[in-house]
């Protein structure tokens, strides 16, 4: 439960600043933060104390603000690609999930709506060298799933109006549904395809992925799209049903079949 008031210029990662400043002169600092979703997906108001927050409509400015004061912290620092993990807009994909949301008395586009300009005005005004994506994930803790369902209930308030510079989206299996929903992703932005599955060793067929690649590419051009493994190869310190060697070759998969398509 967030008890007391978001506090400004709190390091999410307590050893973010150090790894950026070590690797700014060398390469591209990355780092990966939850996303505004994650504060009140799961609990809904009661996870927000009341007292210290009696109007939600402060409590969603003052994480705004925090946020903002962490980017420009984590700038500052040499961060130069920040991804934004927030599993809120797939499992608001989900039927199921969606009814539960509504039985506790939540609207479900009401929620997609307030996650939505919320992740806006955190990265409003985000300094021009800085590369901004999300991801959204439908569960991955030890190989297993939460969510289902198509990208059709976000795709034209999430895809056609947050201001990200790419979406990292899970296509690996028939959960995911089509990419009929990319056609609201506006031009300038990328979709990752998450096409190579995290949970299982067996590995994908090249030709097959790339069948898939041109499917995506009926509908969003092909110069806005890329490869990725559909998750992480891990939520924690758990893991996933994967050796080692099997996340290497699936990273190998991800590298040729990019060059392949893309050169």
């Amino acid at each position: 439960m967030i008890t007391g008031p978001v506090r400004h210029s709190h390091p999410i990662f307590v050893d973010a600043f150090s790894y950026l400043a070590s690797v700014a002169h060398t390469r591209l600092p990355k780092l990966t933060i939850p996303g505004a979703g994650m504060a009140t997906l799961m609990g809904g108001r009661t996870v927000v104390d009341e007292t210290t927050y009696p109007d939600m409509e402060s409590f969603w400015a003052d994480l705004v603000a925090g946020y903002r004061d962490e980017i420009a912290a984590l700038y500052a620092a040499g961060c130069r690609y920040l991804q934004l993990d927030d599993i809120s807009f797939a499992y608001l994909c989900d039927p199921d999930f969606r009814q539960q949301i509504a039985a506790r008395g939540d609207d479900p586009d009401e929620l997609l709506t307030r996650y939505r300009d919320t992740t806006n005005a955190i990265i409003a005004d985000h300094p021009d060298d800085l590369l901004i994506t999300t991801h959204m994930c439908r569960g991955n803790f030890r190989s297993r799933w939460v969510a289902s369902g198509g990208y059709e209930p976000i795709a034209e308030l999430v895809f056609g109006g947050m201001h990200v510079d790419a979406f990292f989206l899970e296509f690996d299996s028939d959960r995911a549904g089509g990419f009929e929903p990319l056609r609201y992703v506006p031009a300038g932005t990328t979709v990752v395809l998450g096409l190579i599955t995290s949970k299982t060793p067996e590995l994908e067929s090249p030709d097959e992925v790339k069948r898939r690649i041109d499917e995506a590419a009926q509908v969003l051009p092909l110069d806005q799209l890329a490869l990725s493994p559909q998750c992480g190869f891990s939520s924690s310190h758990h893991g996933n049903e994967l050796t080692i060697d099997d996340q290497w070759r699936k990273l190998e998969l991800v590298v040729s079949v990019a060059n392949d398509v893309w050169g």
